[in-house]
């Protein structure tokens, strides 16, 4: 299916940049718009809770002005990320901000949001919903969200445990409607792969934390630098839902990361404890391995467009 046009003629990349808690504010989501991938920020981050307002209606004026300074560039929308649960306390006030300022873009976690769909295709904004299983899946689009995201093996912070291998293929067989991947993508081969599971976008978020406009502690940002895929950590300890997380930044916490114990999905939290993710210990992908320094931003997805360009080019002469 043929993405709705908002995404296809404003991205000069096929990628959404995940949301990122703490990290994504609108420096960062800016610097991604501007570069033609979506930029995204979970609601959470604008804080205290009236900040959201501020917050969209810059990024609004902002992009707004880019795009008729340039008027042939390539300048994508931006998204929320709205978590859907009874932990969320400020649920419906942020819901009735996006849906005020006419957000494009809503990417939903958790619980599929139900009560929110009418309201955001009445303005015409679209719903994308984060999923880690076919039952996920079907339940999302019975729900009516405009498209999926498949948060798979590998994904830095909450992640499933698919492999996308198997579950692209799998939900490709009932829904033709736009999906995005994402899980240990961060590199433009690894979007071309992407795309040619079947998926339309992938989702990268661990290789953004690496950037001069993210808002990481640059221990964390050299930590990404530092690391490979061995030194990923899946728990559940630190929020109830499993996640990667490094194994440094848990080390660094007291903690034993061979030995971590179980969480409680019933006690979800969003940094809450003694020792809070994402502030002490710090998610990230199995992607992590290709990252070799911090950039701006624009220069990082510069470089994925190279990568990705290139690849394809060694596809079209491998099959000559």
């Amino acid at each position: 299916m043929a993405l709705p046009d908002v995404l296809a003629n404003n991205l000069s990349l096929p990628v959404i940049a995940s949301p990122l808690f703490i990290i994504s504010t609108p420096p960062l989501v800016a610097a991604q718009c501007r570069a033609g991938i979506v930029g995204s920020f979970p609601a959470l981050n604008a804080r205290p809770d009236g900040l959201l307002d501020t917050w969209i209606a810059e990024l609004t004026q902002d992009l707004a002005a880019y795009r008729k300074a340039r008027p042939a560039a390539k300048i994508a929308p931006f998204a929320v990320n709205q978590i859907i649960h009874k932990s969320n306390g400020r649920l419906d006030k942020d819901m009735a901000t996006c849906i005020r300022h006419r957000v494009p873009l809503l990417i939903t976690s958790l619980a599929v949001p139900s009560d929110f769909i009418d309201d955001v295709h009445a303005y015409g904004g679209l719903i994308f919903h984060d999923v880690t299983t076919v039952r996920h899946a079907e339940k999302a689009i019975a729900a009516g969200v405009d498209g999926l995201i498949l948060v798979c093996a590998g994904a830095g912070g909450h992640a499933g445990t698919a492999s996308p291998m198997a579950l692209v293929g799998e939900i490709r067989r009932f829904f033709d409607g736009p999906l995005v991947l994402g899980g240990a993508i961060a590199s433009g081969p690894a979007i071309l792969a992407a795309l040619a599971l079947g998926a339309d976008l992938a989702y990268i978020g661990t290789r953004f934390i690496a950037t001069d406009e993210a808002n990481a502690d640059a221990r964390y940002k050299q930590m990404l630098v530092d690391s490979g895929s061995a030194d990923i950590v899946y728990s559940s300890l630190f929020t109830g839902v499993n996640g990667n997380y490094l194994k440094s930044s848990i080390t660094a916490a007291g903690l034993d990361p061979d030995a971590l114990p179980q969480g409680e999905k019933s006690a979800l939290n969003f940094g809450g404890g003694s020792i809070k993710a994402w502030r002490d210990v710090w998610g990230a992908g199995q992607g992590v391995g290709v990252i070799d320094g911090v950039a701006p931003t624009g220069e990082v997805v510069a470089q994925l467009q190279n990568e990705y360009l290139a690849a394809r080019q060694r596809l079209a002469l491998s099959s000559s």
